[in-house]
């Protein structure tokens, strides 16, 4: 091992990782950890009380974004920042985001317990909801740290219930008038770690993937209206059956999709409402969403107009009223060579088995890659399955994981 390789202490991150499983809305069936929840606050509390438990210096800002600082010998210097977050879609699994921030927490008890001597800073910022699930965008506490939403982003975006993250806010015990400003914030580099949430290293029997780049993405809603009427006393060729038209237009959605040369665009209609939704009448209403997604952005632009426009013309000729809202978009990000290269560097030295590879999903790192070097570390997860119960990453793999974001971290910061 190399001056700077240590060992993590395991018994501790799998501590964590399951305490906060148990901060979760349905037992039994998946995590569900919403933003600004009870059980959102409870895991918020545990991890603030670790980070006092080894006197980090302790930052909450107007929405609930924390970072915890270790300071280093040389405050002029900028701060080495890792981390992930907290909230979870609905029944989805105890890994997503609980690794980074848990992983983060313990490369930096394990500096500040080892004595070890760091020139920069070091944080552990954990960012608020980065899911989406409770909002309706993904990515909003990294939006705000970095400044690309604001206050009337905030209140914007709104609940099932119909109240902006802005009132929830405050209802939390926040105050969303007050925004951390990375303006005046030094950051060296930032660094996250995260479950694969695909099949690629555990079908090549990988321990890690160094991610060369995010893919960027666009979130669709998409509104259609026909007319309701009796299901058996309305004639087929009378009909402006709305939910049959919304199955035509999902189906050329995949074709236009498919068809693209781009190799690496995916899309995906995973939420659809239904109105009236009852056996016995036509559908007057669908309401769906559309999520696409590439590391290449012309193709992700040409594709996301050609569906537009195929929706478009769907509509006209079955006479049914529609409006497509974009609700979040993303760039495709590349992330720092610099980065990539220390991590290389870090899982040769622990003879750890890894590939340069994309990401299909959005992460927080890939938001802050516009204001300092960002880099982002995969570990496997079994059978690719993420966002769901199934979810599992061993804690073989999470423990080189914790090790290779702990030599990397020691690499950019003494």
């Amino acid at each position: 091992m190399n001056e700077h390789t240590r060992d993590i202490n395991m018994a501790r991150v799998e501590r964590d990782i399951e305490k906060l499983s148990e901060f979760n809305a349905t037992p039994g069936d998946g995590i569900t950890r919403l933003t600004y929840s009870e059980e959102d606050d409870r895991a918020r509390k545990y991890i603030i009380n670790e980070m006092k438990n080894f006197d980090l210096n302790i930052e909450v800002d107007g929405i609930g974004n924390i970072v915890g600082k270790l300071e280093g010998q040389d405050q002029s210097l900028g701060s080495v920042m890792t981390g992930s977050h907290l909230d979870t879609v609905k029944n989805g699994g105890k890994y997503d985001g609980v690794v980074g921030v848990v992983g983060g927490l313990e490369v930096i008890r394990t500096i500040k317990e080892n004595n070890i001597s760091t020139e920069n800073p070091l944080e552990l910022i954990i960012f608020v909801e980065e899911e989406g699930t409770t909002f309706g965008s993904t990515l909003i506490g990294s939006k705000v740290f970095t400044g690309k939403y604001n206050i009337e982003d905030i209140k914007r975006h709104k609940d099932q219930d119909g109240k902006s993250m802005y009132e929830r806010a405050k209802e939390f015990g926040l105050n969303p008038d007050k925004m951390i400003e990375t303006k005046d914030r030094n950051i060296k580099a930032m660094i996250e770690l995260h479950i694969e949430q695909s099949i690629v290293l555990e079908k090549n029997n990988l321990n890690i993937g160094i991610v060369d780049d995010i893919a960027g993405m666009k979130w669709f809603n998409v509104n259609l209206r026909g007319e309701a009427n009796h299901a058996g006393a309305t004639p087929m060729n009378l009909r402006k059956d709305v939910l049959v038209v919304a199955s035509e237009i999902i189906k050329e959605i995949q074709n236009i999709v498919n068809k693209s040369k781009s190799g690496s665009i995916v899309g995906t209609v995973g939420k659809i409402d239904c109105e009236p939704n009852v056996p016995n009448v036509i559908p007057e209403k669908v309401n769906f969403t559309l999520d696409l997604r590439d590391v290449n952005k012309q193709a992700l632009e040409e594709t996301s107009k050609r569906i537009n426009n195929n929706i478009k013309e769907i509509c006209h000729e079955n006479e049914i009223d529609y409006s497509i809202e974009l609700m979040g978009e993303s760039s495709p990000i590349q992330l720092s060579n610099k980065l990539k290269k220390a991590a290389r560097k870090s899982a040769e030295e622990r003879d750890y088995s890894f590939k340069i590879m994309n990401s299909g999903a959005v992460h927080d790192v890939g938001i802050l890659a516009d204001i300092t070097e960002a880099g982002l570390l995969f570990v496997p997860s079994v059978d690719g399955k993420s966002h769901n119960p199934e979810e599992f990453t061993s804690y073989v793999d999470i423990e080189r994981g914790c090790n290779l974001l702990l030599d990397t971290i020691l690499q950019l910061s003494t």
